[in-house]
Protein backbone atom coordinates (compact mmCIF):
# COMPACT_ATOMS: atom_id res chain seq x y z
CA UNK A 1 0.00 0.00 0.00
CA UNK A 2 1.42 3.38 -0.95
CA UNK A 3 2.08 5.87 1.80
CA UNK A 4 -1.03 7.98 2.11
CA UNK A 5 0.46 10.38 4.68
CA UNK A 6 2.01 12.79 2.20
CA UNK A 7 -0.89 12.76 -0.30
CA UNK A 8 -3.79 15.15 -0.46
CA UNK A 9 -7.14 13.79 0.67
CA UNK A 10 -8.50 13.61 -2.88
CA UNK A 11 -5.38 11.93 -4.26
CA UNK A 12 -5.24 9.45 -1.42
CA UNK A 13 -8.90 8.54 -1.87
CA UNK A 14 -8.41 8.02 -5.58
CA UNK A 15 -5.36 5.84 -5.01
CA UNK A 16 -7.27 3.81 -2.43
CA UNK A 17 -10.28 3.18 -4.67
CA UNK A 18 -8.07 2.23 -7.61
CA UNK A 19 -6.19 -0.43 -5.69
CA UNK A 20 -7.73 -3.86 -6.13
CA UNK A 21 -5.97 -5.29 -3.05
CA UNK A 22 -6.88 -2.62 -0.53
CA UNK A 23 -9.16 -2.85 2.46
CA UNK A 24 -11.21 0.23 1.70
CA UNK A 25 -12.89 0.59 5.09
CA UNK A 26 -9.67 0.21 7.11
CA UNK A 27 -7.67 2.57 4.91
CA UNK A 28 -10.51 5.08 4.88
CA UNK A 29 -10.46 5.17 8.66
CA UNK A 30 -6.69 5.53 8.58
CA UNK A 31 -6.93 8.41 6.13
CA UNK A 32 -9.49 10.16 8.31
CA UNK A 33 -7.23 9.80 11.35
CA UNK A 34 -4.30 11.25 9.44
CA UNK A 35 -6.39 14.32 8.67
CA UNK A 36 -7.33 14.63 12.36
CA UNK A 37 -3.69 14.42 13.44
CA UNK A 38 -2.54 16.93 10.84
CA UNK A 39 -5.19 19.40 11.99
CA UNK A 40 -4.29 18.95 15.65
CA UNK A 41 -0.57 19.35 15.00
CA UNK A 42 -1.22 22.50 12.97
CA UNK A 43 -3.09 23.98 15.94
CA UNK A 44 -0.38 22.81 18.33
CA UNK A 45 2.51 24.33 16.34
CA UNK A 46 0.66 27.44 15.19
CA UNK A 47 1.42 26.84 11.50
CA UNK A 48 0.93 24.31 8.74
CA UNK A 49 3.65 22.16 7.15
CA UNK A 50 6.43 24.30 5.60
CA UNK A 51 4.46 27.46 6.45
CA UNK A 52 6.34 30.54 7.66
CA UNK A 53 4.30 32.20 10.38
CA UNK A 54 5.11 34.46 13.36
CA UNK A 55 2.63 32.39 15.36
CA UNK A 56 4.68 29.18 14.99
CA UNK A 57 5.75 27.81 18.38
CA UNK A 58 7.76 24.76 17.31
CA UNK A 59 8.72 22.69 14.28
CA UNK A 60 7.90 19.15 13.26
CA UNK A 61 10.47 16.43 13.63
CA UNK A 62 9.36 13.46 11.54
CA UNK A 63 6.98 10.69 12.62
CA UNK A 64 6.84 7.76 14.99
CA UNK A 65 5.01 4.58 14.12
CA UNK A 66 2.30 3.10 16.30
CA UNK A 67 -0.20 0.29 15.86
CA UNK A 68 -3.80 0.86 16.96
CA UNK A 69 -6.33 -1.96 17.25
CA UNK A 70 -9.77 -0.93 16.02
CA UNK A 71 -12.97 -2.65 14.93
CA UNK A 72 -11.87 -2.41 11.30
CA UNK A 73 -8.52 -4.03 12.05
CA UNK A 74 -5.05 -2.96 13.15
CA UNK A 75 -4.06 0.44 11.80
CA UNK A 76 -0.47 1.59 11.26
CA UNK A 77 -0.41 5.21 12.37
CA UNK A 78 2.38 7.70 11.70
CA UNK A 79 2.14 10.11 14.64
CA UNK A 80 3.88 13.48 14.07
CA UNK A 81 6.79 14.35 16.34
CA UNK A 82 7.79 17.84 17.47
CA UNK A 83 11.21 19.37 18.12
CA UNK A 84 9.99 20.95 21.37
CA UNK A 85 7.21 19.56 23.48
CA UNK A 86 5.14 16.54 22.58
CA UNK A 87 2.00 15.65 20.68
CA UNK A 88 -0.38 12.76 21.27
CA UNK A 89 -3.54 12.26 19.19
CA UNK A 90 -6.78 13.13 20.95
CA UNK A 91 -8.42 9.88 19.81
CA UNK A 92 -5.77 7.80 21.60
CA UNK A 93 -5.58 7.58 25.38
CA UNK A 94 -2.07 7.12 26.79
CA UNK A 95 -2.39 4.59 29.61
CA UNK A 96 0.11 3.16 31.97
CA UNK A 97 0.05 -0.59 32.51
CA UNK A 98 -1.79 -0.27 35.82
CA UNK A 99 -4.39 2.01 34.21
CA UNK A 100 -4.91 -0.54 31.45
CA UNK A 101 -5.40 -3.19 34.14
CA UNK A 102 -7.96 -1.01 35.88
CA UNK A 103 -9.87 -0.56 32.63
CA UNK A 104 -9.68 -4.30 32.00
CA UNK A 105 -11.07 -5.15 35.44
CA UNK A 106 -13.85 -2.61 35.19
CA UNK A 107 -14.70 -3.72 31.67
CA UNK A 108 -14.69 -7.37 32.65
CA UNK A 109 -17.07 -6.65 35.50
CA UNK A 110 -19.23 -4.59 33.18
CA UNK A 111 -19.62 -7.14 30.39
CA UNK A 112 -20.30 -9.88 32.93
CA UNK A 113 -23.11 -7.88 34.50
CA UNK A 114 -21.60 -7.69 37.98
CA UNK A 115 -20.64 -4.01 38.10
CA UNK A 116 -21.98 -1.68 40.77
CA UNK A 117 -23.47 1.74 40.08
CA UNK A 118 -20.14 3.33 40.92
CA UNK A 119 -18.37 1.09 38.41
CA UNK A 120 -21.00 1.82 35.78
CA UNK A 121 -20.37 5.55 36.16
CA UNK A 122 -16.65 4.95 35.75
CA UNK A 123 -17.29 2.80 32.69
CA UNK A 124 -19.18 5.67 31.10
CA UNK A 125 -16.34 8.11 31.88
CA UNK A 126 -13.81 5.72 30.34
CA UNK A 127 -15.91 5.45 27.21
CA UNK A 128 -16.20 1.65 27.19
CA UNK A 129 -19.97 1.29 27.09
CA UNK A 130 -19.68 -0.56 23.80
CA UNK A 131 -16.63 -2.65 24.61
CA UNK A 132 -17.23 -6.21 23.45
CA UNK A 133 -16.33 -9.41 25.24
CA UNK A 134 -13.67 -10.16 22.63
CA UNK A 135 -12.05 -6.75 23.18
CA UNK A 136 -12.03 -7.24 26.95
CA UNK A 137 -10.64 -10.74 26.51
CA UNK A 138 -7.83 -9.49 24.27
CA UNK A 139 -6.88 -6.69 26.67
CA UNK A 140 -6.94 -9.05 29.65
CA UNK A 141 -4.87 -11.65 27.81
CA UNK A 142 -2.07 -9.19 27.04
CA UNK A 143 -1.93 -7.96 30.64
CA UNK A 144 -2.14 -11.48 32.06
CA UNK A 145 0.86 -12.53 29.99
CA UNK A 146 2.92 -9.62 31.31
CA UNK A 147 1.94 -10.28 34.92
CA UNK A 148 2.58 -14.02 34.62
CA UNK A 149 6.07 -13.45 33.21
CA UNK A 150 6.78 -11.08 36.10
CA UNK A 151 5.47 -13.53 38.72
CA UNK A 152 7.44 -16.47 37.31
CA UNK A 153 10.73 -14.68 36.60
CA UNK A 154 13.86 -16.24 38.18
CA UNK A 155 15.29 -14.51 41.25
CA UNK A 156 19.03 -14.12 40.80
CA UNK A 157 21.51 -13.29 43.54
CA UNK A 158 20.84 -13.02 47.26
CA UNK A 159 18.08 -11.18 49.09
CA UNK A 160 19.17 -10.53 52.70
CA UNK A 161 15.89 -8.89 53.75
CA UNK A 162 12.38 -10.12 53.00
CA UNK A 163 9.04 -8.49 53.84
CA UNK A 164 5.72 -10.34 53.69
CA UNK A 165 2.21 -9.00 54.05
CA UNK A 166 -1.38 -9.82 53.12
CA UNK A 167 -4.33 -7.67 52.16
CA UNK A 168 -7.96 -8.78 52.20
CA UNK A 169 -9.97 -8.12 49.02
CA UNK A 170 -13.52 -9.00 47.99
CA UNK A 171 -13.90 -11.38 45.05
CA UNK A 172 -17.14 -12.57 43.47
CA UNK A 173 -17.68 -16.32 43.22
CA UNK A 174 -20.67 -18.53 42.40
CA UNK A 175 -22.99 -18.17 45.35
CA UNK A 176 -21.77 -14.81 46.61
CA UNK A 177 -18.80 -12.63 47.47
CA UNK A 178 -15.81 -13.96 49.40
CA UNK A 179 -12.95 -12.28 51.20
CA UNK A 180 -9.60 -13.49 49.88
CA UNK A 181 -5.99 -12.83 50.81
CA UNK A 182 -3.77 -10.96 48.36
CA UNK A 183 -0.19 -11.63 49.52
CA UNK A 184 2.90 -9.71 48.43
CA UNK A 185 6.59 -10.46 48.98
CA UNK A 186 9.07 -7.63 48.76
CA UNK A 187 12.82 -7.82 49.25
CA UNK A 188 16.13 -6.00 49.09
CA UNK A 189 18.69 -7.47 46.70
CA UNK A 190 22.34 -7.70 47.72
CA UNK A 191 22.94 -4.83 45.28
CA UNK A 192 20.83 -2.61 47.58
CA UNK A 193 17.83 -2.25 45.27
CA UNK A 194 14.26 -3.08 46.23
CA UNK A 195 12.23 -5.63 44.30
CA UNK A 196 8.70 -7.02 44.35
CA UNK A 197 9.44 -10.75 44.53
CA UNK A 198 6.02 -12.37 44.41
CA UNK A 199 2.25 -11.95 44.47
CA UNK A 200 -0.58 -14.44 44.86
CA UNK A 201 -4.22 -14.81 45.91
CA UNK A 202 -5.38 -17.41 48.41
CA UNK A 203 -8.68 -18.52 49.86
CA UNK A 204 -7.44 -17.47 53.31
CA UNK A 205 -4.23 -16.42 55.03
CA UNK A 206 -3.38 -19.89 56.33
CA UNK A 207 -0.10 -21.58 57.18
CA UNK A 208 -0.49 -23.98 54.24
CA UNK A 209 -1.01 -21.11 51.80
CA UNK A 210 1.97 -19.15 53.13
CA UNK A 211 4.15 -22.28 53.02
CA UNK A 212 3.24 -22.92 49.38
CA UNK A 213 3.85 -19.25 48.52
CA UNK A 214 7.32 -19.25 50.14
CA UNK A 215 8.23 -22.53 48.49
CA UNK A 216 7.35 -20.95 45.17
CA UNK A 217 9.76 -18.09 45.89
CA UNK A 218 12.46 -20.58 46.86
CA UNK A 219 11.97 -22.58 43.66
CA UNK A 220 12.48 -19.40 41.65
CA UNK A 221 15.81 -18.74 43.36
CA UNK A 222 15.12 -16.87 46.61
CA UNK A 223 18.32 -17.29 48.62
CA UNK A 224 20.48 -15.68 51.27
CA UNK A 225 17.63 -14.34 53.43
CA UNK A 226 18.98 -13.06 56.74
CA UNK A 227 15.82 -11.54 58.21
CA UNK A 228 12.11 -11.78 57.43
CA UNK A 229 9.74 -8.99 58.49
CA UNK A 230 5.97 -9.43 58.85
CA UNK A 231 3.07 -9.06 61.23
CA UNK A 232 2.40 -11.64 63.95
CA UNK A 233 0.37 -14.18 61.99
CA UNK A 234 1.07 -17.55 63.60
CA UNK A 235 0.72 -19.52 60.37
CA UNK A 236 3.09 -17.16 58.59
CA UNK A 237 5.65 -17.42 61.41
CA UNK A 238 5.67 -21.20 61.18
CA UNK A 239 5.90 -21.11 57.39
CA UNK A 240 8.91 -18.77 57.59
CA UNK A 241 10.64 -21.08 60.04
CA UNK A 242 9.98 -24.16 57.91
CA UNK A 243 10.76 -22.79 54.44
CA UNK A 244 13.07 -19.79 54.85
CA UNK A 245 14.72 -20.76 58.13
CA UNK A 246 15.88 -17.27 59.11
CA UNK A 247 15.28 -14.95 62.10
CA UNK A 248 11.90 -13.27 62.18
CA UNK A 249 11.23 -9.60 62.94
CA UNK A 250 7.77 -8.68 64.15
CA UNK A 251 6.49 -5.40 62.74
CA UNK A 252 6.93 -2.90 65.57
CA UNK A 253 4.25 -0.58 64.15
CA UNK A 254 1.64 -3.34 64.22
CA UNK A 255 2.74 -4.35 67.71
CA UNK A 256 2.45 -0.83 69.13
CA UNK A 257 -0.97 -0.46 67.50
CA UNK A 258 -2.14 -3.79 68.93
CA UNK A 259 -0.97 -2.85 72.42
CA UNK A 260 -3.13 0.28 72.41
CA UNK A 261 -6.14 -2.00 72.07
CA UNK A 262 -5.37 -3.55 75.49
CA UNK A 263 -5.66 -0.32 77.46
CA UNK A 264 -8.17 2.47 78.01
CA UNK A 265 -8.13 5.31 75.53
CA UNK A 266 -6.69 7.64 78.14
CA UNK A 267 -3.63 5.35 78.45
CA UNK A 268 -2.97 4.77 74.76
CA UNK A 269 -0.58 7.68 74.22
CA UNK A 270 1.39 6.77 77.33
CA UNK A 271 1.74 3.15 76.23
CA UNK A 272 2.75 4.10 72.69
CA UNK A 273 5.38 6.54 73.93
CA UNK A 274 6.82 3.99 76.36
CA UNK A 275 7.14 1.33 73.62
CA UNK A 276 8.77 3.80 71.22
CA UNK A 277 11.53 4.39 73.76
CA UNK A 278 12.64 0.78 73.37
CA UNK A 279 13.06 1.02 69.58
CA UNK A 280 14.83 4.38 69.83
CA UNK A 281 17.72 2.89 71.84
CA UNK A 282 21.21 3.37 70.41
CA UNK A 283 22.16 -0.31 70.53
CA UNK A 284 20.81 -3.75 71.40
CA UNK A 285 22.13 -3.71 74.96
CA UNK A 286 20.46 -0.39 75.71
CA UNK A 287 17.23 -1.55 74.04
CA UNK A 288 16.99 -4.64 76.23
CA UNK A 289 17.67 -2.66 79.35
CA UNK A 290 15.09 -0.06 78.36
CA UNK A 291 12.53 -2.78 77.55
CA UNK A 292 13.01 -4.19 81.06
CA UNK A 293 12.41 -0.71 82.51
CA UNK A 294 9.27 -0.18 80.43
CA UNK A 295 7.90 -3.58 81.46
CA UNK A 296 8.48 -2.72 85.12
CA UNK A 297 6.75 0.64 84.64
CA UNK A 298 3.70 -0.83 82.88
CA UNK A 299 3.16 -3.78 85.22
CA UNK A 300 0.85 -1.73 87.42
CA UNK A 301 -0.82 0.54 84.86
CA UNK A 302 -1.10 -1.91 81.94
CA UNK A 303 -0.28 -5.46 83.08
CA UNK A 304 -1.44 -7.09 79.83
CA UNK A 305 0.82 -4.85 77.76
CA UNK A 306 3.76 -5.48 80.10
CA UNK A 307 3.30 -9.25 79.77
CA UNK A 308 3.03 -9.16 75.97
CA UNK A 309 5.99 -6.80 75.60
CA UNK A 310 8.21 -9.02 77.72
CA UNK A 311 7.16 -12.15 75.84
CA UNK A 312 7.88 -10.49 72.48
CA UNK A 313 11.35 -9.19 73.31
CA UNK A 314 13.31 -11.41 70.92
CA UNK A 315 11.02 -10.92 67.92
CA UNK A 316 10.73 -7.16 68.43
CA UNK A 317 14.48 -6.55 68.72
CA UNK A 318 15.68 -9.00 66.06
CA UNK A 319 16.49 -6.10 63.71
CA UNK A 320 19.18 -4.86 66.11
CA UNK A 321 21.42 -7.81 65.17
CA UNK A 322 22.02 -6.05 61.83
CA UNK A 323 23.80 -2.85 60.76
CA UNK A 324 22.44 0.19 62.58
CA UNK A 325 21.99 2.08 59.29
CA UNK A 326 19.39 -0.55 58.31
CA UNK A 327 17.31 -0.42 61.48
CA UNK A 328 14.75 2.16 60.38
CA UNK A 329 13.97 0.02 57.31
CA UNK A 330 13.82 -3.34 59.11
CA UNK A 331 11.61 -2.85 62.12
CA UNK A 332 8.27 -2.57 60.31
CA UNK A 333 6.34 -3.53 57.18
CA UNK A 334 5.76 0.13 56.29
CA UNK A 335 7.25 -0.26 52.77
CA UNK A 336 4.60 -2.86 51.98
CA UNK A 337 1.91 -0.78 53.63
CA UNK A 338 2.54 1.97 51.10
CA UNK A 339 2.19 -0.53 48.26
CA UNK A 340 -1.03 -1.80 49.80
CA UNK A 341 -2.44 1.73 49.83
CA UNK A 342 -1.79 2.05 46.10
CA UNK A 343 -3.59 -1.25 45.50
CA UNK A 344 -6.42 -0.11 47.77
CA UNK A 345 -6.93 3.04 45.68
CA UNK A 346 -7.69 0.85 42.65
CA UNK A 347 -9.74 -1.60 44.69
CA UNK A 348 -11.95 1.25 45.90
CA UNK A 349 -12.82 1.91 42.25
CA UNK A 350 -13.50 -1.74 41.41
CA UNK A 351 -15.37 -2.54 44.64
CA UNK A 352 -15.76 -6.28 44.08
CA UNK A 353 -13.38 -8.12 41.76
CA UNK A 354 -15.17 -10.37 39.26
CA UNK A 355 -12.65 -13.21 39.80
CA UNK A 356 -9.18 -14.08 41.16
CA UNK A 357 -7.50 -13.42 37.82
CA UNK A 358 -8.74 -9.82 37.74
CA UNK A 359 -7.33 -9.18 41.22
CA UNK A 360 -3.91 -10.61 40.30
CA UNK A 361 -3.99 -8.66 37.03
CA UNK A 362 -4.63 -5.28 38.60
CA UNK A 363 -2.29 -5.71 41.58
CA UNK A 364 0.37 -7.32 39.42
CA UNK A 365 0.33 -4.54 36.82
CA UNK A 366 0.70 -1.93 39.56
CA UNK A 367 3.56 -3.83 41.20
CA UNK A 368 5.38 -4.23 37.86
CA UNK A 369 5.40 -0.46 37.48
CA UNK A 370 6.61 0.02 41.05
CA UNK A 371 9.33 -2.58 40.55
CA UNK A 372 10.53 -0.83 37.38
CA UNK A 373 10.78 2.47 39.25
CA UNK A 374 12.82 0.87 42.03
CA UNK A 375 15.25 -0.77 39.61
CA UNK A 376 16.18 2.56 38.00
CA UNK A 377 15.92 4.69 41.15
CA UNK A 378 18.20 5.20 44.11
CA UNK A 379 19.49 2.23 46.05
CA UNK A 380 17.42 1.48 49.15
CA UNK A 381 20.49 0.32 51.10
CA UNK A 382 24.17 0.58 50.26
CA UNK A 383 25.71 -2.45 48.57
CA UNK A 384 28.75 -2.18 50.86
CA UNK A 385 26.70 -2.52 54.05
CA UNK A 386 24.82 -5.50 52.60
CA UNK A 387 28.07 -7.22 51.62
CA UNK A 388 29.10 -7.10 55.27
CA UNK A 389 26.09 -9.26 56.17
CA UNK A 390 27.70 -12.26 54.47
CA UNK A 391 31.26 -11.59 55.63
CA UNK A 392 30.91 -10.87 59.35
CA UNK A 393 29.11 -12.18 62.43
CA UNK A 394 26.04 -10.45 63.88
CA UNK A 395 28.10 -9.15 66.80
CA UNK A 396 30.55 -7.52 64.40
CA UNK A 397 27.70 -5.89 62.48
CA UNK A 398 26.23 -4.06 65.46
CA UNK A 399 29.37 -3.67 67.49
CA UNK A 400 27.34 -3.86 70.70
CA UNK A 401 25.06 -6.87 70.67
CA UNK A 402 23.58 -8.43 73.77
CA UNK A 403 26.12 -9.70 76.33
CA UNK A 404 25.97 -11.81 79.44
CA UNK A 405 26.04 -8.62 81.50
CA UNK A 406 22.57 -7.65 80.28
CA UNK A 407 20.25 -10.65 80.81
CA UNK A 408 16.57 -10.44 80.04
CA UNK A 409 13.94 -10.34 82.77
CA UNK A 410 12.96 -13.90 81.85
CA UNK A 411 16.55 -15.09 82.36
CA UNK A 412 16.70 -13.34 85.71
CA UNK A 413 13.52 -15.06 86.83
CA UNK A 414 14.80 -18.48 85.76
CA UNK A 415 18.29 -18.09 87.22
CA UNK A 416 19.04 -20.25 90.31
CA UNK A 417 19.00 -18.46 93.64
Amino acid sequence: MADLTSMTTVAAAGKLLASEHSDVLREAVRLMLIEIMEGEVEQHTGAGPYERSPERTTQRNGYRQRQWDTRVGTLELAIPRLRAGSYFPSFLEPRRRSEQALVAVVAEAYVNGVSTRKVERLVAQLGIESMSRSTVSRLCRVLDEQVQIFRARPLEGRYPYLWLDAKVERVREPGGVRHKALVVAYGVHESGRREVLGIDVGEAETEAFWREFLRGLASRGLDGVKLCVSDAHEGLKRAIAQVVGCPWQRCTVHFARDMQGHVHRSQQQMVAAAIRQVFAAENATAARARLAEVVATLEAAAPKVALLLEASEEELLAFMAFPAEHWSKLRSTNPLERLNKEIARRSDVVGIYPNDASLVRLAGALLIEQNDEWLVGRRYLSAESLTRLYETTPADLTGSNRTAATPTRKEIALAPA
